[in-house]
C-alpha cells in the first residue's frame, strides 16, 4: 500500500494524515474483495525495514495500528472477515501484541480473511521457516532428506491459506519490496500509478479484470493449458 506519504505531501499535510486515509481504503478494497468472492486480502502495512523511518512517523504508525485493531475488530466480525496479523510481533509494544491477539480472537472463523503484514519481510518469512525446520531436525522430528519446497512452505506465514494469485503494488513503483517473496513465485503482478489513498474498490476491480485476462501457465505451454481447459 504505497504512496500515503506522497499523497499527504501533495496536499500540504503531515504524512500520518495519508496513513489515516489509507486505512479507509482498506475498508473499500475489502468490500470489493467480498463482492468479487476473493477469499484472502493481504495488505503490507509495515515492513521490517520501516523501523528505519523517522521515530515520530514510526510512533504515529504504531498508534494508528493500535487504534485500527481496537476499532475494527467488531466491524470485521459483522462483515464475516477474519483478521490475521503476520510478521514478527516481538518488537511491538505489549499493548499492540494484546490488541492483535484480541482482534484475531474476536474475528476468528470469518469466511473472508484480511491478513495484515506488520513488521513483516519476505526474507524474514523464509528465514524463520528455515529456523523452524532446523529445530525440527535437531529435535529428531525431521530428516534433512525430507526438507523440500513443500515442507518449507508449511512453515511460512500464509501456509494454511490459498496460494497467492495476484500481487498489486500501488504508488507507481515497479518493485515488490520484500513482500511475500516465497508466495509470489507464480503470482501475477499488477502495478498501479494510483497512490494508495486513491486506490479504491473500483481500482481493485480493474486489477482483477487484468488478472482474468491473463493465461497462467506454471511452466507449461499455452497449448497445454488450453488443452487442459478443454478436457476439463
Amino acid at each position: 500500500m504505497d504512496g500515503n506519504n506522497r499523497w499527504a505531501k501533495q496536499r500540504g499535510m503531515a504524512g500520518v494524515s495519508g496513513h489515516k486515509v489509507g486505512v479507509e481504503r482498506i475498508r473499500d478494497v475489502m468490500a470489493a474483495c467480498q463482492e468479487l468472492d476473493i477469499e484472502v486480502l493481504t495488505v503490507f502495512a509495515f515492513s521490517s525495514e520501516n523501523w528505519r523511518r523517522p521515530p515520530i512517523e514510526v510512533e504515529a504508525l504504531m498508534s494508528l495500528f493500535l487504534l485500527y485493531l481496537k476499532n475494527e475488530a467488531k466491524a470485521l466480525k459483522k462483515k464475516n472477515v477474519a483478521l490475521r496479523v503476520i510478521g514478527n510481533r516481538e518488537r511491538f509494544s505489549a499493548s499492540i501484541q494484546k490488541a492483535i491477539a484480541e482482534a484475531e480472537a474476536i474475528t476468528a472463523g470469518g469466511k473472508t480473511t484480511l491478513a495484515i503484514a506488520a513488521d513483516y519481510g519476505g526474507r524474514w518469512d523464509i528465514a524463520q521457516a528455515a529456523q523452524k525446520m532446523t529445530q525440527q531436525v535437531l529435535n529428531g522430528n525431521l530428516a534433512v532428506a525430507d526438507i523440500n519446497e513443500d515442507t518449507l512452505h508449511q512453515h511460512t506465514c500464509l501456509a494454511d491459506l490459498p496460494p497467492l494469485d495476484l500481487l498489486i503494488r500501488t504508488g507507481g513503483e515497479v518493485r515488490i519490496s520484500n513482500f511475500l517473496l516465497w508466495q509470489c513465485a507464480y503470482a501475477e503482478l499488477f502495478f498501479s500509478d494510483k497512490l494508495w489513498p486513491d486506490f479504491d474498490g473500483e481500482e481493485l476491480k480493474r486489477a482483477a479484470s487484468s488478472f482474468h485476462e491473463r493465461q497462467r501457465r506454471f511452466g507449461m505451454t499455452g497449448d497445454q493449458i488450453e488443452a487442459g481447459a478443454i478436457n476439463a
